[in-house]
């Protein structure tokens, strides 16, 4: 969806960089769809009257998110912890009724946070319009209806079920282009008391450590405070909270009601503070974001061809949608790297998107071990990095691109 204007202010976008010819970044493919594979320009765009970092091309949701979503968050036991302890907040909290409390995720994915809601007898609705893991979501309990959410589908969760206490979403809502109309849903799902807490990753962390892995098809945004702000006062909501997390390299937890229910917190003038400090709210900043990318680029080819010419086996670790940038942006293919290993059976014997190095079992890196791995999933790093301590003591060594190139 070519959007040449921003999605929030109507505005013209102020082009930033250009990642090239991308495919899906979630599309791992069997060898006999190399020649029907999808791609599509990935450009992002500044808009300095919203403060919206986003695409300025997307792939149409139905095309991301479908019945064969290659990503269930269960497979990872540091994000079961994480949301695990996001629940626990909320549980904890003044937001819920004490009599029938209702809360709504979107995007709950395998029912990884709302699972901690059942076990808790309290009432719930996920929103997941990938089929095959909004059924994994029900097979748990989980009570799941897969869809995409719009203002029309709010006014119907209202008629069927009330209004909620808690709208919850996790890595969720930077995936939806017109998120206009999801706010307005989440106006009229909230109770006069009612919150929406949601976390993405954040602006903020991805400018300050070159993290550019983060722009892919599924991110149509990456979000600050700044902009979040904008974005809800038109609708009578304001942030009241903000949290940082460390998940996914960096993100942010934004919580915001009804104008006027809650007082607001410290956190929020002073994170707001510190993005204008930073520089959020200026394109300059991003144009000196799109030299570092440039460099890190050329560092990493540099680094992978240097190796493959003295004889090194370099190989992939964890197969993700953030690598599908790197991989494509950077024209690294089987070349340069041997295969990919990941834990996630359905990608197993399918190729990455674009580049189509082959993605292997897990047991593979275990069993011939590889002079390097470079290491995509490097937000779970330390979770990582206690896992392979014998690759690490038989001399493996670690290759990642945050904040800079480096060899560990």
């Amino acid at each position: 969806m070519q959007q040449s204007l921003c999605r929030i202010s109507g505005n013209p976008l102020i082009p930033l960089i250009d990642f090239g010819d991308q495919p899906l970044g979630n599309g791992f493919l069997n060898s006999t769809d190399f020649e029907r594979e999808y791609f599509y320009n990935m450009s992002v765009g500044y808009c300095q009257e919203s403060y919206m970092f986003q695409l300025i091309d997307q792939p149409s949701p139905q095309q991301m998110f479908h019945a064969n979503y290659a990503f269930y968050s269960s497979t990872s036991k540091s994000m079961e912890k994480h949301f695990k302890a996001f629940s626990d907040s909320l549980k904890d909290s003044k937001y819920l009724s004490t009599v029938d409390p209702f809360v709504i995720e979107l995007g709950c994915n395998d029912g990884i946070m709302l699972k901690n809601f059942v076990s808790s007898g309290i009432r719930h609705l996920g929103i997941e319009p990938s089929l095959n893991v909004a059924k994994a979501a029900n097979s748990l309990g989980v009570k799941t209806i897969s869809e995409f959410f719009t203002e029309e589908c709010a006014n119907r969760i209202v008629n069927e079920h009330g209004q909620a206490d808690a709208f919850l979403a996790a890595n969720v809502m930077c995936h939806i282009p017109d998120i206009n109309d999801v706010v307005r849903g989440i106006k009229i799902l909230l109770k006069p008391t009612g919150v929406v807490m949601f976390e993405d990753p954040y602006l903020g962390d991805v400018i300050e450590k070159n993290s550019y892995d983060q722009i892919y098809d599924e991110h149509v945004y990456l979000f600050s405070a700044l902009s979040i702000q904008n974005l809800f006062k038109d609708y009578g909501l304001e942030l009241i909270n903000v949290i940082p997390q460390k998940t996914h390299g960096g993100s942010l937890r934004y919580v915001l009601a009804h104008k006027g229910a809650y007082t607001v917190d410290s956190s929020v003038d002073e994170i707001i503070s510190k993005e204008l400090r930073q520089g959020l709210d200026k394109a300059e900043t991003f144009e000196m974001f799109k030299k570092r990318v440039q460099k890190s680029k050329s560092d990493l080819i540099n680094l992978l061809t240097t190796l493959k010419g003295q004889g090194k086996r370099i190989v992939g670790y964890a197969a993700t949608s953030k690598s599908t940038t790197i991989l494509n942006y950077c024209g690294i293919g089987p070349d340069l790297i041997e295969y990919i290993s990941d834990t996630t059976p359905i990608k197993h014997g399918t190729f990455s998107p674009g580049m189509h190095i082959p993605v292997r079992p897990y047991e593979f890196f275990k069993s011939n071990p590889p002079d390097y791995a470079v290491l995509f999933a490097w937000n779970h790093a330390e979770e990582i990095m206690a896992k392979e301590q014998e690759f690490i003591a038989s001399g493996g060594k670690w290759i990642t691109h945050v904040p800079e190139v480096k060899v560990h």
